[in-house]
């Protein structure tokens, strides 16, 4: 199997069997705790209730209704850390598998024609979004179901945001993004690609072109680096550059650099485990994942942590690189320090502490930067509105509504780097609020 072949091959949903012997397992609770459970409100009680009950196309209808990103919440969603971690299963036996339930029906709905929007009856208003990851085709499907003439301006030559650039195919593949944007489009929003819109400025002039309401969810596209004012290493790669090299199939570059070579990630959330995953398929001879905190204090998920150690992934906790060793202009690998676990920090996890005179170098032939995402800078985010220290614009969370009339914001623009059902429920936040103000 070459290379681009193990990249394409996206995990298996379960089967219809498989679905329904899980629901037969729920317990029916009276004020489902799962429910509670999930940050975009997709109500788990109720579709695994309807499933139990064998009311299929009723089931899907609660999923998507309440979470257009059904599908694709269901592959991404760290659900034994939401939703399942609340079932009340747990105690008897085992949680339910509320994501691969979720999944299963949004794919089945696919499998037979089931159709759950037809496009509303329209109204003149229209509304504005920016940006069309999680948040923003969340925010455009309530508005559009409303009726609303929804338009959505993406930068970039495709739709989807993270979930189109920043997740590798084999977590999640175009084919299964595809099949969830059409019901977008049986809704009637419109898509402009390749429509850059200059931040705050941009958006006041759609507000001026007739846009009675702008929504704002342009995302993190800028990486935290190790080395802001470093130079510009040949092997040195961001998350970023390297999952879209990735998504964007661009294996004969990528091979190149890393067959056969020593491969060091930076960092210890989903993204890394992803880059060391993709460098494992790429042919790395030895992936290193470096990791200034400890195996527990790790934001991955634990079955990704656990994957990434059968891939025979190497784990250097408790090791914070300071510096990246490198000569004519070719990345040779990091310089490290040790360090050891102190008092929490703002976080809550036990802050890293430095061992001095414990330094020491790794060699490595690639270095990627898995350490987060901040705002673009290229692009002006603040002009007239209330942002954070890190440039996150401040949006009611009510709301959604920011200091200017007429524009909202959501999504990792507001909340910084979050998960993608975090995003789906800030687009359902400001849509309602846009809704009641145009009415």
């Amino acid at each position: 199997m070459s290379h681009a072949d193990s990249f394409r091959d996206m995990e298996q949903g379960i089967g219809f069997a498989h679905a329904l012997a899980e629901a037969d397992r729920c317990l029916l609770c009276y004020d489902a705790p799962c429910s509670k459970g999930c940050p975009a409100e997709t109500d788990p009680a109720t579709f695994i209730r309807k499933l139990r009950l064998r009311n299929i196309t009723g089931a899907i209808r609660t999923v998507k209704m309440n979470n257009i990103l059904g599908g694709a919440c269901g592959v991404l969603c760290p659900t034994p850390d939401l939703c399942e971690k609340e079932c009340s299963a747990t105690g008897i036996s085992r949680p339910i598998e509320i994501g691969r339930i979720q999944r299963f029906l949004v794919e089945h709905a696919w499998k037979t024609g089931f159709k759950v929007f037809e496009k509303p009856a329209p109204r003149k208003e229209k509304v504005a979004v920016v940006g069309s990851g999680p948040a923003g085709l969340s925010c455009a499907a309530e508005l559009a179901k409303e009726g609303f003439q929804v338009t959505v301006f993406e930068e970039r030559p495709e739709v989807g945001g993270v979930i189109r650039y920043g997740v590798p195919a084999y977590r999640f593949d175009k084919a299964f993004l595809k099949s969830e944007l059409q019901d977008l489009h049986d809704l009637g929003v419109e898509f402009r690609t390749n429509a850059r819109i200059e931040g705050v400025e941009g958006a006041k002039k759609l507000l001026a072109d007739g846009f009675r309401a702008v929504f704002l969810s342009p995302g993190l596209w800028s990486a935290v680096r190790l080395k802001p004012e470093g130079k510009k290493h040949e092997g040195l790669f961001t998350s970023v550059e390297y999952l879209q090299a990735v998504r964007e199939e661009r294996f004969a570059e990528l091979v190149e650099q890393v067959e056969g070579k020593t491969v060091a990630v930076i960092g210890g959330g989903s993204v890394a485990m992803d880059c060391v995953e993709s460098s494992i398929k790429l042919g790395a001879r030895d992936v290193y994942l470096v990791y200034r905190r400890s195996y527990a204090q790790m934001p991955a998920e634990e079955d990704e942590r656990q994957e990434a150690l059968r891939l025979g992934v190497h784990f250097l906790l408790l090791n914070q690189p300071v510096d990246y060793l490198a000569e004519g202009g070719r990345i040779k690998g990091l310089r490290l320090v040790r360090t050891r676990l102190g008092e929490p920090d703002a976080s809550g996890r036990r802050r890293p502490e430095e061992i001095k005179g414990s330094e020491w170098e790794l060699p490595a032939d690639v270095v990627v930067e898995a350490i987060g995402n901040k705002v673009d800078e290229t692009v002006d985010w603040a002009a007239g509105l209330e942002v954070s220290g890190q440039q996150l614009i401040l949006a009611d969370p009510q709301t959604g509504a920011t200091a200017i009339e007429g524009i909202y914001a959501g999504g990792d623009i507001v909340r910084g780097p979050a998960l993608v059902v975090e995003a789906v429920q800030d687009g359902k936040v400001a849509a309602r609020a846009i809704t009641q103000a145009l009415r």
